[in-house]
């Protein structure tokens, strides 16, 4: 059986949701982001509302419209792309996202927009300067190396974007840490 979840955004989130369904007695097989898969074939109604009341308890919701479990993949394939890869993007985010989903990427960009009120390509500004801050308190890379290792083409170009959306330049933003950063399941 394959559960989708709202909210699953990290390893720990992983591990959490993995020791939710554990401790209700469910055996999962695979927990990824933002999606299960079980051994039991189907739950019962008292597993289910037990399953989600848990899984609220810890921040988390069970996706049951196919539309909520699309825009949540999507969400997903950004997430991972963005802070969890290591690797550089060799695709457009578009091509990306429509062959891990197997659909139109302009479908998927119009219900994507109609359910969540923004574009894809504003979500992605959004994951990529919050990881930009993430790099930014650490201090480990210059804002050349920022720059290219999030896909922009120049400092020029990204600082543009980073004032645009957090009103700061990133050298002001570097002086007053990590004040300003937000939990991934927050941005929008």
């Amino acid at each position: 059986m394959r559960l989708y979840i709202k909210n699953m955004v990290c390893n720990r989130c992983v591990m959490v949701v993995k020791q939710e369904l554990e401790n209700l007695k469910l055996h999962p097989e695979q927990v990824a982001l933002g999606e299960v898969v079980l051994k039991e074939h189907e739950l019962s109604e008292t597993q289910h509302l037990a399953l989600q009341q848990a899984l609220q308890g810890a921040g988390f919701e069970l996706i049951s419209d196919r539309n909520s479990r699309i825009i949540e993949k999507i969400k997903n394939v950004i997430i991972a792309q963005v802070h969890h890869s290591s690797d550089e993007l060799k695709q457009k985010f578009s091509s990306l996202i429509s062959s891990e989903l197997h659909h139109d990427y302009s479908y998927l960009s119009k219900l994507f927009s109609e359910v969540e009120g923004t574009t894809i390509e504003q979500y992605i500004i959004s994951q990529k300067i919050e990881k930009v801050k993430e790099l930014l308190v650490y201090d480990e890379l210059s804002l050349t190396q920022i720059a290219d290792k999030m896909g922009y083409s120049s400092v020029a170009h990204l600082s543009a974007q980073f004032k645009k959306v957090t009103g700061l330049p990133p050298s002001h933003f570097k002086h007053i840490g990590s004040k300003l950063r937000k939990p991934l399941d927050n941005i929008s």
